[in-house]
This record gives structure tokens, sequence and C-alpha cells, in this order.
């Protein structure tokens, strides 16, 4: 009897592209708090704002210019789950530099809870290792937003 022992293994390809469709002259720079905010306004669904919890994250360059905008997670009246690993795939994979987290509050109240603050304490420490800071975590209502970095939490 013949010993034949054949090996197969099937791996996936692994590819990685991002093509920004901005022209670095036109991308928006962010050079604070109230610029972030305004962008992040004008870019969220109006009909979901008040509706459901959405976390964002804002890719910059070192320049502190837009790369773009990406959704994380979306969740319901009072929350949403955010995976840290699907932060950070998504800015090595643009090679930005920095990131600003986001998500609104659908009842208005701008405060962080203390999920929040746990949430925006782990991403910091995980972007350091990185050397991928957390420049800072917005949080947003149609009628204003709070601030990690402006109150010192970040």
């Amino acid at each position: 009897m013949e010993n034949q022992t054949s090996f197969i293994f099937e791996v996936s390809e692994v590819t990685l592209s991002y093509k920004n469709v901005v022209p670095p002259d036109q991308r928006v720079k962010i050079n604070g708090s109230v610029r972030a905010y305004e962008l992040l306004l004008e870019n969220w669904a109006e009909d979901t704002i008040e509706l459901k919890e959405e976390f964002k994250i804002l890719l910059l360059n070192r320049a502190h210019k837009v790369l773009g905008i990406s959704v994380i997670s979306s969740g319901g009246v009072s929350g949403t789950l955010v995976d840290p690993k699907l932060v950070f795939i998504t800015a090595l994979k643009t090679l930005a530099s920095g990131i600003i987290l986001t998500h609104n509050h659908p009842s208005g109240n701008r405060q962080p809870s203390q999920a929040d603050i746990q949430l925006t304490r782990k991403l910091v420490a995980s972007g350091k290792l990185l050397e991928l800071p957390i420049i800072d975590h917005i949080i947003l209502t149609t009628t204003g937003y709070f601030s990690f970095a402006d109150e010192g939490l970040i």
C-alpha cells in the first residue's frame, strides 16, 4: 500500500485598498471641536440623529485634514456596541494619523455616560500602542456637543 499524503491548503488572499476621491487641497481641515461638530452634523442623517445611537470615526491625516467618516456601529435608542478592532482596522487601512471618535445621544443629553468614558479610555490606550492617537471624542446632539478633549478627558 502506497502512503500518499497530500496536503492542500486553501488560504484567502488579503488585499488592502483605499482611494480618497477628494483631492488633498479640497479636504476639510479640523482645527478644533467646533469645526468637527459642524462637519459631523452636516454628515449625520437628520432622520436618525434623534432616533438611534450611531458611532462613527472621523479619520485625519497628519495635517488634520479629513480623509473620511466611517460608521462603526449603529444601535438602538440608548446605546450601540463598538468593536475596537473595527475602529483601528479602518484607521489603519486609510493610513490615518489621527482619529476623532463620535457618537450621538438621541435623548439630547450631551453628558458622557460611564460607558462612554470607559470606551474612550480603552480606545485612547489602544491608539497609543499603535501610534494612532485619539484626538477627541465628540458626543453630538442636534442642539450642541460635548468634547472629551475640550473637557480635559483625553
